[in-house]
Order: C-alpha cells, then sequence, then structure tokens
C-alpha cells in the first residue's frame, strides 16, 4: 500500500492494492478487491469485495466495479461505463453467487457503455460508447449500438479489391490465379467464370484452382447478418471457403497478422490452411458460403478457444523455427 498513492479524499478499505497504483477523489475500494500495479482509479468510481483488477488497467471517473468483475491486464473502462451483475435484480433480494463478467487483457470499454452479467469481452475487442452488450465479444471485435454487434475486427487489414483483381496468374490469362495475402499460408485463390447466352459456369479442378483433394464439403446459408460463424482454428484440417450467393467477411488471423477478406464473387476462393483462426461475418441475408475441407470431421481437430489457439500456434511456430 506504501507504494501507490490514494488521494486524501478517497476512501481505501483493501490491503491488496499494487505498486505504483494511483486512486484518485471521491473513489471508494471495499476491503476485499484485489487490483495490481500500475493502475488508474479515477474520480467517484466505485470498486466493490468481489473484484481482481490485473495491472495497468485505468478506470475512469463514475464507473462502478460490483462482485463478480474479471478486468485483465491493459483494460481501459471509459467514463460512466456500466457494468451490471444481476440478470434479474429486485430490491432487497441478492444473489448467493454472482455470475462472473471476464473483461480481457487489453480490451477497451467506451463512455456509456452497458455489459450485461456474466458476459466475456475478449482480448483487444473495443465496445464502442453507448453500446448495450448483451453477449459475449469475440476477441479483437469492434462491437457498436443497442444491441452491441459486431461491424469490424481491430487490426484488420482489408484485401484492396483492385489488387484482388489483379492477382499473379500461374498459367496466363484467363487461368486460376493465386494471390498469398498477407496471414501465414492463406491465399486467395481466383477462378475466372466462364460466361455465354447461356449462362455461366465456374469449375475448379485439382491443382488448377484447387489446393488439396476435398473430402467432404458443407453449405452456410440464412445466417443473420449479426451472427458469427467459424471462430476457430484447426489443427491439421485446410479449407477453402467459396461464397457462391450474396458476401461474407472472413477474418484470418496467424497469431501474428491478422486480415480481412470479402467473399463477394464465386471467382474468388479463401484458402485456410492448418493453424490459422478463421471467423466469418456481415454475412448478407442471401450469402450462400461453400466450404471445402482436406478431411473428414474430427472434433479433436478444432480449436475453440483463442487463448488456446495463441498458445499452440506459438508452439508450433518456436518448433518450426
Amino acid at each position: 500500500m506504501s507504494d501507490s498513492f490514494r488521494h486524501p479524499q478517497a476512501l481505501v478499505e483493501s490491503q491488496h492494492i499494487g505498486r505504483g497504483t494511483r486512486i484518485w477523489a471521491f473513489a471508494h475500494v471495499l476491503p476485499g478487491a484485489v487490483i495490481g500495479d500500475d493502475c488508474n482509479i479515477c474520480d467517484h468510481t466505485f470498486i466493490e469485495n468481489d473484484v481482481v483488477i490485473g495491472n495497468r488497467v485505468t478506470i475512469k471517473c463514475g464507473v462502478q466495479v460490483w462482485d463478480g468483475l474479471r478486468i485483465e491486464d491493459d483494460v481501459f473502462v471509459g467514463p460512466n461505463a456500466t457494468f451490471t451483475n444481476d440478470p434479474m435484480p429486485r430490491s432487497r433480494q441478492h444473489l448467493r453467487e454472482y455470475p462472473v463478467t471476464h473483461i480481457r487483457r487489453g480490451a477497451s470499454v467506451g463512455a456509456n457503455a452497458t455489459i450485461l452479467p456474466g458476459l466475456t469481452i475478449g482480448q483487444n475487442a473495443m465496445v464502442g460508447a453507448g453500446a448495450v452488450v448483451t453477449r459475449s465479444v469475440p476477441p479483437h471485435a469492434v462491437v457498436v449500438g443497442n444491441p452491441a454487434h459486431i461491424v469490424r475486427y481491430a487490426g484488420s487489414r482489408g484485401v484492396d479489391p483492385v489488387e484482388r483483381e489483379s492477382a499473379p496468374s500461374r498459367a496466363g490469362a484467363g487461368s486460376p490465379s493465386v494471390q498469398q495475402l498477407g496471414v501465414r499460408g492463406v491465399a486467395i485463390h481466383r477462378t475466372p467464370i466462364i460466361k455465354d447466352m447461356r449462362g455461366n459456369l465456374l469449375a475448379r479442378e485439382i491443382e488448377r484452382g484447387l489446393p488439396f483433394l476435398p473430402k467432404r464439403c458443407f453449405s452456410v446459408f440464412a445466417v443473420p447478418s449479426k451472427e458469427v460463424r467459424g471462430a476457430h482454428a484447426h489443427r491439421a484440417l485446410e479449407q477453402l471457403l467459396t461464397c457462391l450467393i450474396g458476401s461474407v467477411s472472413v477474418v484470418v488471423d496467424d497469431a501474428v497478422s491478422r486480415q480481412e477478406v470479402v467473399l463477394d464473387s464465386p471467382e474468388l476462393a479463401l484458402y485456410v490452411p492448418p493453424m490459422v483462426w478463421a471467423i466469418q461475418y456481415k454475412y448478407t441475408a442471401d450469402a450462400v458460403l461453400l466450404v471445402m475441407a482436406s478431411d473428414l470431421y474430427q472434433a479433436d481437430d478444432y480449436i475453440r478457444d483463442y487463448d488456446q489457439f495463441l498458445a499452440e500456434r506459438r508452439a508450433l511456430d518456436a518448433r518450426t523455427g
């Protein structure tokens, strides 16, 4: 406690305050709260007992941090953001145990946002000012509105459609072409549509538009635009994604770089190799996504937790140099 600062007008009852943390005027910290190093707790904040706050966290003015909150390192909480911990509150009725709400490392919660109880705000996610968050937010997602919905992914560089159209061909004009992206192993395969008065035709052949021999294919359609699909990686499986009708945005992430690709023509197919995290969102109402897979369905090939993906990807990179 001697290595932290507390304003003379702050009431700090906890003995678990980290080195370099600053607690400003009219803040009230209850005895059970744990606050890490180098945090900034601004004026008129209230921090209840069953609360754990990590290192380098900023909590701006007018925020109440209730029992059940777990705030990890490097989180920013904007002024008057509201956390809740009881899904059906009644006067003078208290839960025996409050649902745990996680704000993962590096996330930001904008001014006046409201976070419902028991949710997780994923690492490096961004909750826009005034958003009402009714469902957990994936890592790196940017959400706005009431109810909050994903509008983009932080740090995802889009693929320029001009660049995409001029991707170099391996076999001359009118032949399939491959454009390597900034995420390791990910590529856009472009196959020209053959058009005539009878209609359009598009064909992909092994080694000339298909990077592997498919053993399984499936379609995804009738997805509400607010929904996110995918949000996993595969340990061994390869996939090729094509939007036959409408458009879908796909975010690919190799734990170092992140890129967003808009699939809006059946000419375009996105190759996703093993150990790349992939998310599909922004489905148009008419979108039909065709996915070709290099093997049959195997549940243990999926990595559905982003932290686990990061750990396995980094271990793989360390082994392979």
